[in-house]
């Protein structure tokens, strides 16, 4: 089952579900955040707290895309409340574009290992624990809360200052916390974690700057168990062209850690589980148009899917204008 959100004629939010037939309208849903918060309240499972709660008029998702009229697939009534994170190294062959960005040389000018390429093979050699067990730890980042959460279709905001504007096709989970601090995953959706991949090369200390940026998530979420072998596409367009075009691997087949032990070591931290809460983690890629030498341009519009995924997700790329920012003293 795919679930969304969108703006009706009248500005109301509308959860809207599908599952291998016509989109409709879930009966006396008011947001995905809501519907989360009621199964996760009443240990109903998401899908049967849907059924349950029946069908009403069919909708044309794809028409409401291209109204603009398509939200995030979840929000928090409080953007603050709202937390995008991811890891990154998680993939099979995701260690060769950042070992390549992070090259040390021993002072004979003999290449050493790269702190990316030691994270990785720490996952690859202890990322997929035996079940009941818990893995090595992934890298992990923070990319800001609600407010930096672009929807479908919207544009991907560049800084001024920065020095490149990326795309990361990724799988994200979302979850959200329950009243007792426990954390309950709603499903999987697709995102992109928009990045500065220049900045990230001049320091790997700067890889926390790098990564605080828009992303974009959705349309749809896959509620259910996440497939095996996502097999993906990653393109851009310019002036409505094909500029670069990239198929893109998920899923645990093509991972070396197990979503398991990626979402223990994010809810390990007391502060991600707070009651109400919703987050959205990524899980990481080892595909970038970056490694091919792309530089975006403002008005290049991203684009990733996959099957499993429904719609796929789109956002053009604005640049910001330059703000100087002055603090005063109170």
């Amino acid at each position: 089952m795919l679930i969304s959100q969108i703006l009706d004629d009248a500005e109301t939010i509308r959860v809207v579900a599908r599952n291998g037939g016509k989109t409709r309208i879930i009966n006396g849903a008011r947001s995905v955040y809501s519907l989360a918060m009621e199964a996760a309240r009443t240990g109903t499972g998401l899908a049967a707290l849907i059924e349950r709660k029946g069908f009403g008029e069919a909708v044309d998702l794809d028409a409401a895309y291209k109204k603009g009229r398509l939200l995030s697939p979840i929000n928090h009534p409080d953007p603050a409340h709202l937390h995008l994170t991811g890891t990154g190294l998680t993939h099979l062959g995701s260690a060769a574009t950042r070992d390549s960005m992070h090259k040390k040389l021993n002072t004979d000018g003999a290449e050493q290992l790269t702190d990316s390429m030691k994270m990785f093979r720490m996952g690859l050699e202890g990322g997929k624990p035996a079940k009941g067990q818990m893995g090595v730890q992934p890298e992990w980042f923070y990319k800001g809360n609600g407010t930096m959460a672009v929807a479908p279709g919207a544009a991907l905001m560049s800084p001024a200052f920065a020095q490149d504007a990326g795309e990361e096709p990724e799988i994200a989970g979302i979850y959200v916390i329950g009243d007792d601090g426990a954390p309950f995953r709603v499903g999987f959706t697709l995102s992109n974690e928009f990045s500065d991949h220049v900045t990230e090369r001049v320091n790997y200390l700067f890889l926390a700057h790098s990564k605080l940026r828009n992303a974009s998530f959705g349309p749809e979420i896959l509620i259910g168990d996440l497939p095996s072998d996502i097999k993906g596409s990653s393109r851009i367009l310019r002036d409505g062209k094909l500029l670069w075009e990239k198929p893109f691997l998920s899923g645990e087949a093509n991972m070396s850690h197990t979503i398991a032990n990626l979402e223990h070591h994010h809810f390990k931290y007391s502060a991600f589980r707070q009651p109400g809460d919703v987050h959205v983690h990524m899980f990481g890629t080892a595909t970038l148009s970056f490694a091919d030498g792309i530089r975006t341009e403002a008005g290049d519009v991203f684009e990733i899917e996959a099957g499993d995924f429904g719609l796929p997700l789109r956002n053009p790329l604005e640049i910001e204008k330059p703000v100087k920012v002055a603090v005063k003293a109170l």
